[in-house]
């Protein structure tokens, strides 16, 4: 079972970000302060470290770098509300993976986990023809990664993409495309889609990978 740890100091927030991720199979130890974080999951390391950077007794950074410093060398992702470039450079230089500014679409956090998920299960040694048996995704250059090679993505390709990924083979509804590639309330037409999807078929085949992503007919879409 794939493990999520969650710091977030924000109980309604962290009970969201939790419903979500059990909806989607994770299972999920959640803390709510940097101290019962650093302790946490340096005894239990999980999968993937979702981490406020905002914490009310430390900085979500510093908790981060000490984990690091016990050897706890799991994906990380930072939630803040802090957007400036400085931020993000300092979140990354504190050993983050990935960053998400809030507020954020769930779906979004969602996707930018299941990306994570898979690079971890590619390293661990999953066999393919490029060393992976699924796509790559590199979310912190949201590009697919292939052979050595990236191929960069724009955000919306990249969401899109990693909804289809984290549900290999099986359809994925245009409706749920569109809650994972868009700000909830978006109006996003079928023709809109259709592009995307096809820019993706493209960038798949530029990085070598032999995945097809298949169209049913006026139900959705399914990777292969």
């Amino acid at each position: 079972m794939f493990t999520v740890g969650l710091c977030e100091d924000d109980h309604e927030l962290r009970d969201i970000v939790r419903a979500g991720l059990e909806r989607e199979g994770y299972t999920v130890q959640s803390t709510a302060t940097g101290t019962e974080a650093a302790v946490t999951f340096s005894r239990v390391p999980p999968d993937v470290l979702i981490l406020d950077i905002g914490l009310p007794d430390s900085d979500g950074r510093d908790v981060c770098q000490a984990l690091r410093a016990q050897g706890v060398d799991v994906p990380v992702i930072f939630l803040t509300a802090r957007d400036a470039v400085i931020d993000r450079l300092s979140g990354f230089h504190a050993g983050a993976d990935d960053y998400l500014t809030k507020p954020f679409a769930l779906a979004e956090l969602v996707a930018r986990v299941a990306a994570l998920a898979r690079r971890a299960a590619a390293a661990a040694g999953s066999p393919g023809a490029d060393g992976s048996s699924t796509v790559v995704l590199d979310p912190a250059t949201h590009a697919i990664r292939a052979a050595g090679v990236d191929v960069p993505l724009t955000p919306t390709e990249f969401r899109l993409l990693a909804e289809l990924a984290a549900k290999r083979d099986t359809v994925v509804r245009r409706s749920a495309l569109i809650g994972a590639g868009w700000p909830q309330g978006t109006i996003v037409s079928d023709n809109t889609v259709d592009a995307y999807i096809s820019r993706i078929r493209t960038k798949l085949r530029e990085a070598g990978r032999e995945e097809r992503i298949e169209n049913l007919r006026g139900v959705g879409y399914v990777l292969r």
